[in-house]
């Protein structure tokens, strides 16, 4: 018995390589698409890296700055002949306690600002 001769038709067989490169182009651009993600999440984990160890380095900066403004202060206190004297050393104090931390506050956020950016 013979079996018969079945041809697929020259149309099927051009739809199924079409359907075949389409595929490959889609599962190309997918895997493109993954390696740049990827990518950008490692490039966002050293700036988050990089930004956290500037902030914490900041901190202690800034930390060891008023620790020893407080000192100092201190110091001068104990020294101080009468009230008008330490009640005028408190008022420089504050308001160079207050000048730091505001200056300190724009140093986080200028460095906030370069992260986001």
């Amino acid at each position: 018995m013979q079996t018969p001769n079945f041809e697929i038709p020259n149309e099927m067989r051009d739809f199924a390589e079409k359907s075949v490169d389409q595929a490959r182009t889609a599962v190309g651009t997918m895997m493109s698409n993954a390696i740049k993600a990827s990518e950008q999440m490692q490039n966002a984990g050293h700036t988050f890296h990089s930004t956290f160890t500037t902030a914490m380095v900041k901190s202690f900066d800034h930390a060891q700055n008023n620790a020893n403004a407080a000192f100092d202060y201190a110091q001068k206190l104990v020294r101080t002949r009468d009230m008008r004297e330490a009640i005028a050393l408190q008022s420089e104090f504050v308001r160079s306690q207050f000048a730091a931390l505001q200056s300190q506050a724009k140093e986080f956020g200028a460095l906030a600002q370069n992260t986001a950016r």
